[in-house]
């Protein structure tokens, strides 16, 4: 699955103007036969790792800043708890999250995407899968997951946080909790959300319930942790 050549699906496959296809490994229909192996082979790999929790953040978290220590710090204790930690593979919030579950001895993976920038997967995913598109990575830490745990992020970060809530909110997947970390952060975002969104009739008022917000990483399990056992997927 890994890519080494700079050649980058998702452009490729959303330019709505090209020129006519060279070769047939150029054309969409072989474009299809990509997608499909790379479904095949994130389910293969993912399916025998256990429940797991996504875990979202900036790639440009320093290793110094309490927001990187705190994602180490939760991603251990949800290791600790039972659960296989998912991130995107790569730096900052992502690569906190790994270490989290390497102190705690646990497996942990990294769902790396093909960038045009070149994100190198950290050191500390046990398993890391390179992923051309983003819709089929995006499907995996959907699939996987019994929870999202976002830390302060930027643009990829709050496409992960609202396709979440889209697909819970529609029923597209089964409620399950979406922590944001970082009252800081996070609170005039939910601020904006209740008055714009709620207050002009745009989300009904138990969409908000499907956010939960804190600083602590305990907190953070005990939300996590209590509806997986809640769902059954883990015992104690």
């Amino acid at each position: 699955m890994t890519v080494k050549k700079m050649r980058h699906e998702d452009q490729a496959l959303l330019r709505t103007i090209r020129e006519p296809a060279k070769d047939f490994t150029d054309t969409d229909p072989w474009r299809v036969l990509r997608i499909l192996g790379e479904c095949v082979e994130g389910f293969d790999a993912l399916s025998q790792l256990g429940i797991g929790v996504s875990i979202f953040g900036s790639a440009r978290a320093l290793a110094s800043s309490p927001e990187y220590k705190r994602a180490a710090r939760t991603a251990e204790l949800l290791a600790r708890a039972g659960l296989t930690v998912l991130t995107g593979g790569g730096p900052g919030i992502m690569e906190a999250a790994n270490l989290g579950a390497d102190r705690a001895g646990a497996h942990s993976v990294g769902l790396n995407i093909e960038l045009p920038f070149e994100q190198t997967p950290n050191e500390y995913a046990s398993t890391v899968l390179t992923f051309r598109y983003f819709f089929v990575r995006k499907l995996m830490f959907v699939k996987y997951a019994v929870a999202f745990v976002v830390f302060p992020g930027g643009f990829g970060t709050l496409d992960e946080l609202f396709e979440a809530l889209t697909l819970s909110q529609t029923q597209k997947i089964e409620h399950f909790p979406i922590v944001l970390v970082g009252t800081d952060y996070w609170a005039p975002l939910l601020d904006w959300i209740e008055k714009e969104l709620l207050g002009g009739g745009r989300i009904s008022p138990e969409d908000l319930d499907l956010l939960k917000l804190t600083d602590s990483p305990e907190e953070v399990v005990e939300i996590v942790a209590g509806k997986a056992r809640e769902l059954g997927y883990i015992t104690e």
